[in-house]
């Protein structure tokens, strides 16, 4: 039986022994039930294999992301290849002298996810499986380039309402030509234009939702200025709405971004460097607890990270100011991520402590909003679980992760979540008001638990698992029902 069986067999086992009955399609976790998912999914996660590892959910676990970053031109040496099974589906030689040619590739990925108390309790218990395809081709013709990734998505095991990140049927994900220009010495200017999934920086204001079912791709047009020790990026973009339905994703009416991000690395390997940007946003349809609008906001910030082998660290702090609804708006957000590695103690465990602040509005009443717009920021922002998102928040995230095998990550994380201004209200990480502020004055939202698994059976083969934990705080249970969050996790991926 593949590995892929068991885990699931195992997970059925779980789901009979808590519904009872073999064949409720959504999991209602009980607290006793609770604990025998915990020694399931431990149960179901086997210590093997070789090759790089996350237990980051928004990570992609081998290659990249958006894969129109990776360059395979190197296999034109046969003396490079190592004989690898994907090496002749990554290099296709189309000419005599190797200027022409096609790389190619696939990521198949199947995620179950299943909620108790969905919102605290505001909405039914929730249990579905995200599938999705994403094959692509990389024509090179030697300044030209021009790459095609289509998706192929669907969500099965629930009724409720699809959203645009759960199913977009047979679509375009990616489709775009880059041309690159002659510029002085070893620099070069690429001019990009069509549609792709773009991340900058750390992702905290434009990123590609890869953890959900959907990622969010962009339409739009990017010239980007590369030199050995920077790189400068002038874009205009904008979101692509994802719909139920094939051939039919269409460029936002309503949203568009546009600026100029800039890093200057301090090394060689682009480990350590720091970033400033501009990013302006408009958004015919912005809505806070203050009310809904049009949104014009201007984000200035600027980011510092470096990785060390041992030190790892990402520092960054933004500053918006605009217009909301025909009033003034200014707000602001910061943050910080370390982690420590012990490389010669067994287990080489890392601590890691994550922690941001970002502004909310301080009176609903006045004509200043002051609540930061995260524009469109990575869509798993807090882990597995993430019902709250970067909009009036303080959080504290420390996490200890060990690797009982160099293939196997094993993760336990803790977060704390407090309202920044308790004038306004809790926000998802697209931005939705989640719960107004008006009727509490309390600051404290909740606390979270997450336990994460990760095992790269292979270079191409990645299994992760995941138990999180929600307990609403005092804010939450002033507001409307205020029961513990509880969501599993099980995702397989392959990549080549």
């Amino acid at each position: 039986m593949s590995m892929l069986a068991i885990t699931m067999l195992r997970l059925r086992r779980a789901r009979h022994l808590l519904s009872g009955d073999g064949g409720q399609r959504n999991i209602s976790l009980t607290d006793a039930g609770w604990r025998l998912l915990f020694v399931a999914a431990a149960a179901a996660i086997p210590f093997a294999a070789n090759a790089q590892v996350s237990t980051n959910v928004e990570r992609a676990p081998t290659l990249t992301i958006e894969r129109y970053s990776e360059d395979w031109s190197w296999l034109a040496d046969p003396a490079k290849r190592t004989g690898d099974w994907a090496e002749p589906f990554k290099y296709i030689s189309l000419n005599d002298d190797g200027s022409v040619y096609l790389s190619t590739g696939l990521e198949a990925r199947t995620r179950y996810e299943g909620y108790d108390n969905v919102l605290w309790g505001s909405s039914p218990n929730d249990g579905y499986v995200w599938n999705r395809l994403m094959p692509y081709a990389d024509l090179h013709l030697g300044k030209v380039r021009v790459f095609a990734m289509p998706i192929l998505s669907g969500i099965s095991g629930t009724d409720r309402p699809k959203g645009p990140a759960d199913a977009t049927g047979i679509d375009m994900l990616q489709a775009f030509v880059d041309v690159d220009l002659p510029v002085a010495g070893d620099d070069t200017l690429r001019l990009s234009a069509g549609r792709k999934l773009v991340s900058f920086g750390s992702g905290r204001f434009i990123d590609r939702r890869y953890g959900t079912g959907v990622p969010l791709p962009f339409d739009g047009f990017e010239a980007i200025y590369t030199g050995k020790t920077r790189q400068v990026t002038g874009f205009y973009l904008q979101p692509v709405d994802t719909r139920l339905g094939d051939f039919n994703d269409r460029r936002s009416r309503s949203k568009e971004v546009w600026g100029l991000y800039a890093t200057q690395w301090l090394d060689s390997s682009h480990l350590n460097g720091f970033d400033v940007y501009y990013i302006g946003l408009q958004d015919q349809n912005a809505v806070f607890d203050q009310g809904a609008g049009r949104q014009l906001a201007h984000t200035f910030g600027s980011r510092i990270f470096g990785d060390n082998g041992t030190w790892a660290w990402n520092v960054e702090a933004a500053y918006q100011r605009g217009t909301f609804a025909g009033y003034q708006s200014e707000a602001w957000g910061a943050g910080f991520e370390t982690r420590y590695r012990f490389r010669d103690v067994s287990l080489q465990p890392e601590l890691g402590l994550t922690a941001d602040v970002v502004s909310g509005d301080g009176n609903p009443n006045d004509h200043k909003l002051g609540t930061l717009n995260a524009l469109f920021p990575n869509g798993k922002y807090f882990g597995a679980l993430s019902p709250v998102g970067p909009r009036n928040l303080i959080h504290v995230r420390p996490s200890i992760t060990v690797h009982p095998h160099k293939d196997v990550a094993v993760s336990l994380t803790g977060v704390a979540y407090w309202r920044q201004s308790t004038q306004d209200g809790v926000y998802s990480v697209p931005g939705f008001l989640v719960r107004s502020g008006k009727d509490s004055d309390a600051r404290f939202i909740g606390k979270e638990l997450e336990l994460a698994v990760s095992w790269q059976a292979t270079p191409n083969v990645n299994f992760t698992g995941s138990l999180s934990a929600f307990q609403p705080g005092e804010f939450i249970r002033e507001t409307g029902p205020a029961r513990t969050i509880k969501m599993i996790g099980f995702q397989t991926t392959f990549r080549f």
